[in-house]
């Protein structure tokens, strides 16, 4: 096993979490019910399931596409998406 993509990916994904919508909304749904522990499952299931999404069609994406293509588009994407949250569209 590469260690090295393990660990690169959990710091990018770890400090890319930080103070995001998830965490907010598990720290909201954690106040509004007291059960920590049934919101931490519900939300390490929820994670799971968008991570294998997006592990998949990155795998998928990568077999027709150069990568600098998917970084720019990704780059796009999130400017975008700043842009509509700047306005208040989403």
């Amino acid at each position: 096993m590469d260690w090295k993509i393990v660990i690169s990916t959990f710091i990018t994904i770890f400090l890319a979490e930080l103070g995001d919508k998830t965490q907010l909304a598990s720290i909201l749904m954690t106040s509004k019910t007291n059960k920590p522990t049934l919101v931490f499952l519900g939300t390490m299931l929820a994670f799971a399931v968008v991570t294998v999404i997006g592990v998949a069609v990155g795998a998928v994406i990568t077999r027709y596409l150069p990568i600098n293509f998917i970084k720019v588009g990704a780059a796009i994407a999130f400017i975008i998406v700043g842009i509509l949250i700047l306005l208040g569209k989403i």
